[in-house]
């Protein structure tokens, strides 16, 4: 991943309904979900999960498949792990890193 496909990727999770929506397939697995499930699962209106899906898609961070008359959409796992992989690329400058309970929130 490079830096402005990263960007791009934050870019499109920087919206609350979009991380939900992200989230939500992250959870749902390879099955994905249909936009009615999600859109009732996140009482979200159609029309807008329809714009927040496409700019999820554009950045690469989902995936859409056509079964018969339903679209069915997925974590891009791939580039989640990309996008994950590049914002810890030289974490602690190579060295292992150690979180101290003083750092940890939960």
């Amino acid at each position: 991943m490079n830096q402005t496909q990263a960007v791009s990727a934050l870019a499109a999770l920087a919206h609350p309904q979009r991380l939900s929506v992200f989230r939500a397939l992250v959870v749902a697995g390879t099955d994905g979900l249909t936009p009615s499930q999600l859109a009732d699962q996140l009482d979200v209106a159609r029309s807008n999960l329809s714009f927040h899906l496409k700019e999820l898609a554009t950045a690469g961070l989902v995936s859409v498949e056509q079964q018969g008359r339903n679209l069915i959409y997925r974590a891009a796992y791939a580039q989640m792990n990309a996008l994950l992989g590049y914002l810890t690329e030289h974490c602690c400058a190579g060295a292992p890193c150690a979180v101290s309970d003083s750092a940890r929130c939960c």
